[in-house]
């Protein structure tokens, strides 16, 4: 029986908006680019898997809250 908690790196890439490449070097190198790092795995066998909860986490610990203007601060061009 399959665990649908489970993804493959095809499946993890597509849920997270990243390429199968990004997770491969992530893999490798720990992080990627800016120092971004990536999500964690599992190794089993010669097969990588990722978990959805960690997927999930991976993606909470990288949302951006909007800036919002203060009423004080006047709006340039005026």
């Amino acid at each position: 029986m399959k665990n649908p908690d489970l993804l493959n790196e095809e499946m993890a890439a597509e849920y997270i908006g990243m390429s199968v490449a990004f997770l491969r070097y992530g893999r490798c190198h720990g992080t990627v680019g800016n120092n971004t790092p990536t999500p964690p795995h599992l190794k089993l066998g010669r097969s990588v898997k990722y978990m959805r909860s960690d997927l999930d986490a991976w993606l909470a610990a990288r949302r951006v809250e909007p800036r919002i203007a203060s009423a004080a601060t006047p709006r340039s061009g005026r």
